[in-house]
């Protein structure tokens, strides 16, 4: 898609009368999204100054606990595509591929479901130019995306979510350039790691889409390649545009859901890490979640569901390597 920045303007100011909209016509949206005043929210505090949001958001038990074996993928209508999608629900195209919605199960006070209009798998691979002209598109927003084993509760419906700017944690605390190491520093890119912050973070900086995009195939490929029976490697990415460049969180990942998920009695905890929680607010449908969660319950869910400290070493060689070349 060629970038028209009138078009883009105007494409946002859409969005946001398609949400106010929606937020009048559409009694669940408008029941939800009101229901947001009442969710709580407390921080929690690592070194560094690193701070994880706890929210209890009782109506995301339809994602967190999502059943997305295949069986159970087949077994349910498809409530991404067109067809399936409620009456009251209303869309706005982006481009020829992409469909905008609202959607009715809020994290985000503005917050998107962004579906592709064909019913195709949910795989990132020659996607991520999407991904960034959409965050171009929308400036007041992140963009993100769940692989189909890491928080996506449609894998079989090829889709990006948006929330607004400020919400996770993330977006501060890089801005404040602490804790971070460069691998590679050119003209248009600049690819770096955040240390110390719980989960392994790799961040994509450019003005060059493609040359952004070819960094970020180094990471998808590597992560392929130590993850052989994964449909996809799993991994998680948050987008936004800031300061006329693209800025691309990845969050490369070794597991689907922490062993607290799986859990009986009083040890279950039904989180189900995604790119919001790997963005700094973790999303718990129940309030005993919302109470159980502390400091050495938090470091042992990213340590499970984050790469392993061994791969991560072998990535962050990779790709220093290649920048030398």
């Amino acid at each position: 898609m060629s970038y028209n920045k009138k078009m883009d303007v105007r494409f946002s100011k859409e969005v946001e009368t398609l949400i106010n909209d929606q937020l009048k016509e559409w009694d669940l949206a408008t029941i939800n999204y009101e229901g947001l005043k009442l969710v709580k929210t407390r921080s929690l505090f690592f070194s560094g100054g690193t701070e994880v949001k706890v929210q209890v958001n009782p109506e995301r038990i339809r994602s967190s606990a999502a059943k997305v074996d295949d069986r159970s993928i087949r077994a349910r209508p498809c409530f991404l595509c067109q067809k399936n999608l409620p009456v009251a629900q209303r869309g706005i195209s982006f481009g020829e591929s992409y469909q905008v919605l609202v959607n009715p199960f809020p994290i985000f006070p503005r917050h998107l479901t962004i579906p592709h209009q064909s019913h195709t798998l949910q795989r990132i691979k020659g996607r991520l130019g999407d991904m960034m002209n959409l965050a171009r598109a929308l400036p007041d927003f992140v963009i993100f995306y769940n692989g189909p084993r890491c928080g996506a509760s449609a894998p079989d419906h090829f889709h990006f979510q948006a929330g607004n700017k400020g919400f996770l944690p993330i977006e501060r605390e890089f801005m404040a350039g602490e804790n971070q190491t460069t691998l590679v520093d050119t003209s248009a890119l600049r690819l770096s790691t955040m240390d110390h912050y719980l989960r392994k973070t790799l961040v994509l900086e450019g003005t060059d889409a493609t040359e952004t995009e070819v960094w970020f195939n180094l990471v998808y490929d590597f992560l392929e390649g130590i993850q052989p029976g994964e449909e996809e490697p799993m991994l998680n990415i948050l987008c936004s545009w800031v300061e006329n460049r693209w800025q691309v969180f990845v969050f490369p990942r070794k597991a689907h859901r922490p062993r607290q998920f799986y859990a009986t009695g009083e040890e279950q905890i039904l989180l189900s890490p995604a790119s919001v929680d790997f963005g700094g607010v973790l999303i718990t449908p129940r309030q005993e979640d919302y109470s159980k969660l502390n400091n050495e319950i938090v470091e042992d869910i990213f340590d499970q569901v984050t790469l392993g400290d061994g791969e991560w070493e072998q990535l962050i060689r990779t790709l220093t390597s290649a920048s030398n070349l």
